[in-house]
Formats: structure tokens, sequence, C-alpha cells
């Protein structure tokens, strides 16, 4: 009995000690603060502009050691090159300075970007929308995503470039953002090039096939 007794007091004062430490949380004091893990607030390191003894300059900031720091390699577009830091609609997919987003794509349609555009469309866009863009890909088959968006609706169809881009590389809705993975911004603008291709074949009649190539599409 006596132990029990010792060991409620025990308990009794810790807890009065602690709404007392904790209490005082948020007060004025003149009194220094107690440090229970000391290293959180004063770290072992160089403050920028300061001196130091350490480097034979006696300076805290130095220069990058040459050859040593990733330039950024701006891309050539029509209209000039553009670095991936400037407000322009090869980075965003909006009009430069405003939320407005682009209509078409700011890439020239060549044969060469639909094919950089299905090349990379295969690798990260079929696994969930499948090759033909119908959102019937393995993971849906296998029900791991139980609703995948099907891109020839029509209100995906319609949807501007520009706003495609940025779905492509920020996501939306249950769609996460692809810019991690395809780090390059003309890879995503071919992959919008190859997608509009892809729509229009969708919904293409032999009408719409040159003269000279439609007896090949009959064999």
């Amino acid at each position: 009995m006596r132990y029990f007794f010792y060991f409620i007091l025990l308990f009794v004062l810790c807890v009065v000690t602690g709404i007392i430490i904790a209490g005082h949380r948020g007060s004025i004091s003149r009194k220094p603060p107690i440090y229970i893990f000391p290293d959180m607030d004063r770290q072992l390191k160089l403050r920028p502009q300061n001196a130091s003894t350490f480097f034979t300059n006696g300076y805290t900031s130095q220069l990058h050691v040459a050859g040593t720091v990733a330039r950024t390699v701006p891309l050539q577009t029509p209209n000039g090159p553009v670095y991936d830091f400037e407000d322009s609609p090869i980075n965003t997919g909006r009009v430069t300075g405003r939320t407005n987003f682009v209509e078409t794509n700011p890439f020239p349609i060549t044969a060469e970007l639909v094919a950089r555009g299905q090349q990379r469309f295969t690798i990260y866009c079929t696994p969930c929308h499948s090759q033909l863009g119908d959102g019937n890909g393995i993971t849906k088959r296998i029900g791991a995503m139980a609703v995948v968006g099907n891109l020839h609706d029509k209100r995906i169809v319609e949807l501007p470039d520009g706003e495609i881009f940025s779905v492509l590389s920020w996501g939306r809705g249950n769609m996460q953002g692809y810019a991690p993975q395809i780090t390059s911004v003309y890879d995503r603008w071919a992959i919008i090039a190859y997608l509009r291709a892809l729509q229009l074949s969708y919904v293409a009649t032999i009408d719409d096939v040159p003269q000279d190539l439609r007896a090949s599409l009959k064999k």
C-alpha cells in the first residue's frame, strides 16, 4: 500500500510539473529558454556573407567551382529560344501573362513531332488510356483504376491544346501530373500532337484519306 501511495504521489508530481512547464509556452520571460535539443536551434552552420576562418579568403560565401554547375539550355522554338523558367506558352500552355490556355500547339505539326509523340504516348499514356486512347488500358482491365478518361470524348476533343498540356503536366482530378516523368516540354507537346492525330483518325472516313493512299488502306 505504501508503494502504491508513492507511485500516485510521483505521478501527480509529474503531471503538475508538466502543466507548469507547458503553461509557460508563449509567455514572455527574461530568463534564457530551456533547450531540450539545442542542436535544433543552434546548428553548426555558416551564415552567408559573414566572416569565416574555415576558408582561406575569410568569407563564408564561396563561388562555385568552375564547370560544376549545370546551365540551362534553351529550347529552340519557331519563335526563338525559350528557357524553362520563362512565362511562355511553351512552358505553361497559357497565353503569356494571362490565364487563358493557348488554342493550338506552339510547335509546327510535322511527321517527326507526331512520331515522337506516338513513342512517348505508348510509354506513358497507354497503360491507362490504351493504345487507342479509349480509356481501356491495362490498369482498368485488371481493376487498378475504375474510371479512366476516354480521350475521344467530345469534352476532351474540344479542349484547347494548352489545357491538355496543363493536365498532362500537372494533373487534374484522378490523373497525376506527368511533368516529373516527361521532363521535356517538347515531348509533352509531341504527345498532344499525336493525340490530335489519334482523335482525328477515330472519326475519319475514307474521304479524308488522300486519293493515292486509299488503295493501301483497302489491302
